[in-house]
């Protein structure tokens, strides 16, 4: 055998050696199930916790830009970081810390759990899970000083998010004027069973991730008020009252599923009984894990994935919110019963915030502009996110297709008019547009 042979062999066991030794310790790592499954633990403190969806949507944007900061952190070189990306944010600050002594995997799991610890009201309870990723981090391989390591990194990078955190103005928020609906029958007014105070009137004053203002991509005024048969807004206020009397099982399917109401209240006898689900934002994170796991997304790919579409969710609900206490405008359940047949009941129950946009049809757009970014515009999935709340599973052709189907379902469920669907639609993609466009380079890491 000639010299350059014997080179070529040993050239080939060392790679072969090289793949092996980089399996293996691939098995000691937490991978992208084991987020999927830890994001899910946060959610379910929010489902317990009755979270709005525009408090869930802050909540997921800043638990996985933490996870997301952690990776980034590890892998300068590799993951993108949202350093001088979003507003105000400076970015991470790693000197000193013993990133080359730690393990990138366990500190974003780790990252995830104590983010959702510090700023969810029952984040306590996430402590169990921490201690439990601590427990069985050694039998993945993790001695015991690198598991210290790791927890130093975590904890130095979610405290720098913490200051970063403060600012946004949510702490300022109770003390703002307390809202008091306006008085006049073309206004929002609290509905039934539960007549509940206006969901989070001054959220538009958060700061934006990546928008420039709430404001940005403001909405066509909606159609005003009226009391003439033959204006734009009695007509779709007759579409919503007749389109949930003559819904068929299919349009009842897809409203139920699309529900997304974090406390639905139901009347047995004398007693209000609450229904707690996950939020429109905790429904597309769910569907954003079901792509990354289908993907076959290693970590880090799934851990960015996770953190932009949250942003866009989070920016989506500050502008939807800005034009719902603008425009303030009656919800259907109000109108009908007062211009048409007070004993109709919409499909949904009305959520507690003004009608116009719908928020779902806001949301659902933005997400899927980014993640038909990340997966493409033919990214079929199987959503089984409704399976723990009695619903079965839907399949979606696309992100589009889940979106347009999120936003029908509002009228189909008697809980919006067209136009506040239509608007919101326009709205979710101009906010989902905008997002992609200034992190335009996060998507080369896909």
């Amino acid at each position: 055998m000639s010299i350059f042979g014997k080179m070529r062999r040993i050239v080939s066991a060392m790679i072969m050696m090289l793949a092996t030794l980089m399996s293996v310790q691939a098995k000691t790592a937490f991978g992208s199930q084991d987020y999927v499954q830890t994001l899910k633990k946060a959610t379910d403190i929010m489902v317990n916790d009755v979270t709005s969806p525009v408090a869930a949507s802050r909540y997921y944007a800043y638990i996985c830009l933490a996870a997301n900061e952690v990776q980034a952190a590890y892998c300068p070189s590799k993951h993108f970081s949202f350093a001088k990306k979003l507003n105000g944010f400076a970015g991470i600050e790693t000197v000193g810390l013993p990133v080359k002594q730690g393990e990138a995997s366990l500190s974003t799991i780790l990252a995830v759990l104590k983010m959702g610890e510090k700023l969810l009201p029952s984040g306590y309870l996430l402590r169990q899970q921490i201690d439990s990723i601590l427990a069985i981090a050694p039998s993945k391989g993790i001695p015991q000083k690198q598991l210290e390591n790791s927890v130093v990194v975590t904890e130095a990078i979610v405290n720098q998010l913490l200051v970063y955190i403060k600012k946004d103005g949510f702490t300022t928020l109770s003390g703002l004027p307390r809202y008091t609906p306006k008085q006049g029958p073309e206004w929002w007014q609290p509905t039934p069973p539960a007549f509940m105070a206006p969901v989070e009137p001054h959220w538009r004053n958060l700061r934006s991730f990546v928008l420039d203002s709430a404001q940005q991509f403001k909405p066509l005024p909606p159609n005003p008020y009226s009391t003439d048969p033959s204006s734009q807004f009695y007509l779709e206020m007759e579409e919503t009252y007749e389109t949930v009397k003559r819904a068929d099982k299919a349009e009842q399917d897809i409203a139920m599923f699309w529900d997304c109401n974090p406390f639905a209240v139901q009347q047995m006898g004398h007693i209000n009984i609450g229904i707690k689900k996950i939020s429109p934002g905790g429904h597309w994170m769910g569907i954003t894990g079901i792509a990354c796991l289908q993907q076959g997304f290693s970590l880090r790919k799934t851990t960015l994935a996770h953190a932009l579409v949250a942003i866009s969710l989070a920016d989506a609900f500050i502008a939807c919110w800005d034009e719902k206490y603008r425009s303030n405008r009656v919800r259907p359940e109000t109108a009908i019963h007062a211009l048409l047949d007070p004993r109709w009941q919409p499909l949904l129950q009305t959520p507690p915030f003004p009608e116009y946009v719908s928020g779902h049809s806001v949301a659902s757009h933005s997400a899927a502009k980014v993640l038909t970014r990340v997966f493409g515009a033919n990214f079929k999935f199987d959503d089984d996110s409704e399976v723990e709340f009695g619903l079965p599973v839907r399949q979606f052709p696309s992100f589009q297709a889940a979106a347009d189907e999120a936003a029908i379902s509002r009228l189909y469920g008697g809980i919006h008019y067209r136009d506040g669907i239509v608007q919101g639609t326009w709205q979710g993609q101009q906010v989902g547009k905008w997002a992609v466009g200034k992190l335009a380079d996060a998507f080369g890491n896909f």
